[in-house]
């Protein structure tokens, strides 16, 4: 096991940005955060990790003053503080960098930089002092960035120097960043990197980085706090641990990190696309002239940064809307404009869907899990006598799926939306691949999912994979992407930069295809 990380270590002086004693929060009958106590040296880079709903949200949230705690005490820089609302901790010198960024995509950078805090003298004043603070901020901490420049139009990874820029401009010495990289390339994520860095190492701000990525956690960070159940479970140096340690005191158990990927034993064509195109409302097109086959037995994973046409192509493929120009073959059948796939056809056809979105596709939130459990599948022999549902194998049903998959509380009148993001998910797979399809759409496998869930979802789709399932798999998570995919198809822009094959890949050369760059 590795080292413990103590009080003071990766600081010259032994002095503490935030020290939190016996901090707990409660939401009704749900203990967030159960008595916790955690020492963030000053001018350190600090991880902490934890699966979904151990608490690492409630507790930042707590530090930036969304919530308030139910007990225990709050130190920043060696001051006893009482942080009641995002004011309080702005004027603490605490910044907030949220994964999804609190912009407005119509302002300019600059109107974005100064709005709330325009000062005294009017908003004239407060823009020419706000301009003239942007450049200085821009030149001492290297984050040059146009602000004049609409932020609609920039580039996430310039979206988010804007909300660095925008937690520096408010005075922050300590930076929160919740889940930072998830919507970047692997290029921008090391230029998020080589930022954290130098604002750490060159001008002494204090780094809380939250993240599931075992990567980055060991690429960055100077020590790691782990969070399970609401709990701090455990700290560490994050030189004498790794990956595997930490999954381990996450979920508390041994979890296999790597290794679940063997050669597939490929068949036929079962899925010829070809020069696929899809338009927009406003004519700019979605999807650009696409071509591609899967094979019986292979995953084809599809990556891109987030909006690059991923979507559109895995709701052409499963029937929903028509495109505008191309084909879709399916076995012996071909599907065009003239003459469009539905839903109900693919499903016939052996094809199952995995939607990007679980809560607006994947399930009805108010029924009750026995009901979202046949989504789609009203119709089979299996739930039903005749044309009525007959409840009892309805529960039974659900309650094979529920011990199948391992979905938690196993109670099939439970209703839907009560069930956590994994469990939802696992409900969504369990349906779908429980029909032995011939191919499998599957958007965003782990979206929000824990890293024991991701083990076991990774394991099942390489074992429908070798019963000869072709997969279609689009993840932003380039990880996933390389631990599970046969081949992969990157996407930018709504076209195919090309298809790579598992043994030419890498994260690097994809990211560089995610860009545009060939």
């Amino acid at each position: 096991m590795g080292a413990k990380l103590q009080r003071g270590e990766g600081s010259a002086d032994g002095c503490c940005a935030v020290s939190l004693y016996g901090i707990s929060k409660t939401f009704g009958s749900v203990r967030a955060n159960k008595n916790i106590s955690l020492d963030i040296p000053a001018g350190t880079i600090h991880g902490i990790i934890g699966e979904n709903g151990s608490g690492k949200s409630t507790l930042v949230s707590i530090l930036y003053g969304f919530y308030g705690a139910d007990g225990g005490r709050i130190r920043i820089f060696g001051n006893d503080l009482k942080i009641q609302s995002t004011a309080h901790a702005i004027a603490a010198g605490i910044g907030m960098v949220h994964q999804h960024f609190m912009l407005v995509p119509s302002f300019t950078v600059l109107e974005n930089l100064v709005l709330g805090h325009e000062g005294s003298g009017g908003l004239l004043q407060g823009m020419a002092r706000g301009r003239s603070e942007l450049q200085g901020l821009s030149r001492e901490y290297g984050l040059d960035v146009d602000p004049d420049a609409v932020v609609a139009d920039l580039p996430v990874g310039i979206q988010q120097r804007v909300e660095i820029l925008k937690a520096l401009y408010r005075g922050a010495r300590i930076l929160i960043l919740d889940e930072p990289t998830g919507v970047l390339t692997p290029q921008e994520t090391d230029q998020l990197f080589n930022i954290l860095r130098a604002l750490n190492q060159q001008q002494g701000v204090t780094i809380l980085f939250i993240t599931h990525k075992l990567r980055e956690i060991m690429a960055l960070t100077h020590g790691v706090s782990i969070m399970r159940d609401g709990e701090m479970v455990a700290h560490r140096c994050t030189a004498t641990t790794n990956p595997q340690e930490l999954a381990e005191l996450m979920v508390g158990r041994p979890v296999l990190l790597d290794g679940i990927w063997h050669q597939a034993k490929v068949g036929k064509v079962v899925l010829q696309v070809n020069n696929l195109a899809l338009d927009g409302t406003r004519g700019m097109p979605l999807v650009r002239d696409l071509s591609f086959q899967v094979r019986a037995g292979e995953i084809l994973g599809v990556a891109g940064v987030s909006g690059n046409g991923q979507s559109e192509l895995l709701e052409l493929l499963a029937g929903i809307g028509a495109p505008s120009r191309g084909s879709i073959t399916l076995g012996e059948y071909t599907f065009t404009k003239t003459n469009p796939i539905t839903p109900l056809v693919i499903k016939e056809l052996g094809v199952a869907h995995v939607p990007e979105d679980r809560h607006a596709m994947g399930l009805v939130l108010p029924f009750s899990a026995a009901e979202s459990a046949i989504l789609g599948h009203e119709h089979s022999p299996i739930i039903g006598d005749g044309p009525w549902l007959n409840p009892g194998k309805l529960k039974a049903h659900c309650g094979q799926l529920m011990a199948n998959f391992h979905i938690r509380p196993p109670d099939p009148k439970r209703q839907s939306r009560l069930f956590s993001g994994g469990n939802q998910q696992k409900m969504v797979l369990a349906r779908e691949m429980s029909t032995n399809p011939t191919i499998l759409l599957v958007g965003q496998p782990t979206r929000g999912v824990d890293i024991g869930a991701i083990e076991f979802i990774h394991q099942q789709l390489i074992a429908l994979r070798d019963r000869g399932c072709a997969i279609i798999m689009v993840s932003v998570e380039l990880d996933e992407i390389l631990s599970l995919s046969d081949r992969i198809m990157v996407m930018s822009d709504g076209a195919s930069m090309g298809i790579i094959e598992r043994k030419d890949a890498d994260a690097r050369s994809i990211g560089l295809l995610m860009t545009g760059v060939d």
